[in-house]
């Protein structure tokens, strides 16, 4: 329990962080249209509001013409310069960051090649890159680092990862020795399907499932607006469903993956076999070749998500690959949904195929943001 004497600080504390919310949300917005979104005083609202525009977080736009009488509405905007987040993503032998906006617009980002199969070494220039970026920004509210593999996110301790080479690593502990700004460390799929959920506008009130493709096959569940990651943190590992009793070997050290099937890599070796020298991204003009292996990821992934649909029961399901504009692929995918799923789950399952590629270090950017308004009650 609370002591009694935190009860009013923490409420207001609550109550500011769902006004940020709001002002978020809305970008110009009233005190008004805030109370009553959020079932506020009219007072309550308007104190935060002079509190945030004393601190220069918040600007008025001036008056809203109204043909009722009474006090017209004054709009007021966040300027979100004034709160960033930053998201630093680590893949093999990359390490990637963005720095963005409380909008979630970049402000500054970059991409370098790095060595990261040693933790040690690797977390020293991930210390760096942080004391880097806080002296650039001090209006940061936070940095997450995302990860392949395996996370607790709470201790921020990665157990396993085999892009990396790790295993039983401790990241958040040495990182805060060195950073004094809020710090996350998430997987970099869980921190893209935080971003896929607010990008498409999808329900809080429901569940949602993201899947995404590159040189491994990760997935994710966002169940009433959180991350579920099951209790040793590998709910949604879609990429490592056994597809083939005796398939290719997968980087966790079993057979048949799904990851081996669909994965980039698996595409490329499936697409070299049949014309040497030919790539992924040249497949288009090459029918013959990259169709009918389009037609196989398609119906691999299709059952796939058969068994999630019927597992977990999703509204939505998100799918973030490379081969999303292949016609073959899409095809492929939802008939063999359809027809490995009853029929009434199907009908109350949502599918969407991004166009664009999501970028896990806004995501990561973003998971900043909403730990920073999460209510502490």
């Amino acid at each position: 329990m609370k002591a009694a004497g935190k009860g009013p600080a923490v409420l207001r504390l609550n109550n500011l962080k769902r006004v940020m919310a709001q002002l978020r949300s809305a970008r110009i917005t009233s005190r008004q249209d805030i109370a009553r979104a959020l079932d506020l005083s009219k007072n309550t609202v308007s104190l935060i509001i002079d509190d945030l525009l004393a601190q220069g977080l918040v600007r008025e736009l001036g008056p809203v013409s109204v043909t009722a009488a009474g006090r017209p509405k004054i709009e007021i905007a966040l300027r979100p310069e004034k709160l960033k987040s930053a998201g630093i993503m680590v893949a093999r032998q990359t390490i990637h960051w963005q720095v963005r906006d409380y909008f979630s617009q970049v402000i500054a980002e970059q991409t370098w090649r790095t060595e990261t199969a040693a933790p040690e070494r690797l977390l020293q220039e991930l210390a760096e890159v942080c004391q880097t970026l806080c002296a650039a920004h001090p209006e940061l509210t936070g940095i997450a680092v995302g990860l392949p593999g395996i996370i607790d996110s709470q201790r921020g301790f990665v157990h396993f990862s085999a892009p990396l080479g790790w295993e039983n690593v401790a990241v958040l502990a040495p990182l805060q020795r060195c950073v004094s700004l809020p710090l996350l460390v998430l997987n970099n799929v869980k921190a893209a399907a935080l971003l896929s959920v607010q990008q498409l506008q999808l329900s809080k009130a429901q569940s949602h499932f993201y899947l995404r493709i590159a040189e491994g096959v990760g997935g994710a569940l966002i169940d009433r607006g959180a991350l579920f990651t099951g209790s040793s943190w590998t709910a949604g590992e879609i990429g490592h469903l056994r597809m083939q009793r005796e398939g290719q070997l997968c980087s966790c050290g079993r057979r048949g993956c799904l990851e081996t099937l669909i994965g980039q890599p698996a595409i490329q070796q499936q697409l070299s076999k049949r014309k040497p020298g030919l790539r992924w991204q040249q497949g288009e003009s090459e029918p013959s070749l990259f169709n009918p292996l389009m037609s196989e990821a398609g119906e691999h992934l299709g059952f796939a998500l058969s068994q999630v649909m019927q597992l977990v029961n999703p509204a939505c399901i998100i799918i973030d690959a490379p081969w999303n504009s292949s016609a073959v692929f899409r095809e492929a995918v939802q008939q063999t949904m359809q027809a490995s799923t009853l029929a009434f789950t199907h009908a109350h399952t949502t599918l969407h195929f991004l166009a664009q590629r999501l970028e896990p270090a806004q995501g990561l950017a973003l998971a900043v943001i909403a730990q920073y308004e999460q209510a502490d009650y």
